[in-house]
């Protein structure tokens, strides 16, 4: 049995905007030209490959139909280039999906595609998520590369060290004041509220339990948006791990200081197919050389 590769990309492109319709004006394809592709490979396969959910969701199998179908539109772009011809239609900017941790995003990750886009015709299609969870959405065949916390490469995927990112825990003055008089001692943070990026955010939790402090009693504050969480920790709402990037404008001029004089260190990885793609390794050789250089 052979799966139809343009069907496949159907299936990606639903997953990738959501619907039916949405997918039909990406394709520039009717929407029930759209929905006969996918019920006609369902029907093939004798699988359902889409929750007809909003938004749209992939069943098991769905998942290894859509990674099929973005690899096919990864490998044709790749020999169109490589032939020295330019695409035409949908297929003329191809979509990247790649998974990455807020910290990454806000403070390095975003400058190597910016070099990328001016290079390659690609739209990049960023999934944020916590960086102990972003190896999922490879697993999945969501994306086809992420920072991930993950040293051992997910099935179908090779893996290289880009270095770590390195946090100060740290408040503004006139919270350590407050809470802090005699210093961080595993009393004072057992009661002075912290700040979480949100509920998968377990930095501060673990950093906390390191110093004999059970994090669950502790008063909390979530905030979701990594300039913000910043601001958050300035404006003295609690203390917090922040990226050493975004910390030390703040240390410098007075607004922050810190509560110990050690540094945390997340170590970060990053995994993509192992799919040989010139693309795909331009966009690592990117990603890597910018770790090289602000990662320690």
């Amino acid at each position: 049995m052979q799966v139809d590769p343009e069907s496949a990309r159907t299936v990606a492109a639903v997953l990738d905007e959501g619907s039916f319709d949405a997918a039909a004006r990406r394709l520039l394809l009717t929407p029930s030209a759209v929905s006969q592709r996918i019920k006609t490979l369902e029907q093939q396969l004798g699988r359902i490959l889409l929750v007809r959910s909003k938004p749209a969701r992939a069943t098991e199998a769905g998942e290894a139909v859509a990674r099929f179908g973005r690899q096919v539109a990864l490998l044709e772009r790749d020999a169109i280039a490589g032939f020295g011809l330019s695409a035409e239609g949908e297929g003329t900017r191809i979509r990247i999906p790649l998974a990455v941790n807020a910290d990454s995003m806000a403070t390095w990750f975003l400058a190597p595609l910016a070099r990328l886009s001016e290079q390659y015709d690609v739209e990049f299609d960023l999934h944020r998520d916590d960086q102990n969870f972003t190896a999922r959405m490879l697993e999945s065949g969501t994306v086809m590369a992420a920072v991930t916390s993950e040293s051992d490469p997910v099935g179908g995927c090779r893996v290289e060290a880009l270095g770590a990112l390195r946090y100060v825990a740290a408040a503004s003055p006139g919270f350590a004041r407050r809470w802090f008089p005699d210093g961080a001692s595993a009393e004072a943070l057992a009661r002075a509220p912290f700040v979480d990026f949100d509920r998968r955010d377990v930095l501060q939790q673990d950093w906390l339990r390191e110093r004999g402090v059970d994090p669950w009693p502790v008063p909390r504050h979530h905030v979701p948006a990594s300039a913000d969480f910043s601001v958050a920790v300035e404006l003295g709402l609690g203390w917090a791990l922040l990226p050493v990037p975004h910390a030390e404008a703040g240390l410098a001029d007075g607004r922050l200081v810190r509560l110990d004089d050690e540094e945390l260190a997340s170590p970060l990885f990053w995994q993509q197919w192992n799919l040989r793609s010139e693309l795909l390794d331009a966009i690592a050789a990117e990603i890597r050389a910018e770790a090289d250089r602000v990662l320690r």
